[in-house]
């Protein structure tokens, strides 16, 4: 995903997750905060020209997968993981999140949840690399 592709799709940070919701019948767009997870004004148009350039993300199943997206710092990771983690991420950001930035435990917590999604996605059969 390029920069612009990320800019198009209209979310204020740089952690996300994207799923196939049967209420919709569409793409809803989430974001963790403190407060839990923010539903984002999902750019449709843009989520289309993504998926133009990712086929595999129109073969996310609806309300069980995600694309969980990580550009926080210097990292570009995405992934294809089942929309629970997306939660326990979200949870694990309101168990840890300190003061008005959040504080080096929750960047922590954060750090060590994506090497866990990293080493399921390399150990073949449980989980996916996007």
């Amino acid at each position: 995903m390029s920069d612009l592709q990320w800019d198009a799709l209209r979310i204020p940070i740089d952690l996300a997750f994207f799923f196939r919701s049967s209420t919709t019948q569409g793409v809803v767009g989430f974001y963790p905060s403190p407060a839990g997870a923010t539903e984002s004004l999902l750019s449709f148009a843009a989520w289309e020209a993504l998926v133009a350039d990712n086929p595999m993300l129109a073969e996310l199943e609806s309300d069980v997968e995600a694309l969980l997206v990580n550009r926080l710092e210097e990292a570009r990771g995405y992934y294809r993981v089942p929309i629970d983690r997306c939660y326990e991420l979200v949870g694990l950001i309101r168990a840890h999140w300190q003061g008005l930035a959040g504080g080096a435990e929750v960047r922590d917590a954060i750090r060590n949840f994506f090497a866990r999604i990293e080493e399921a996605a390399r150990a073949p059969g449980l989980g996916s690399h996007a």
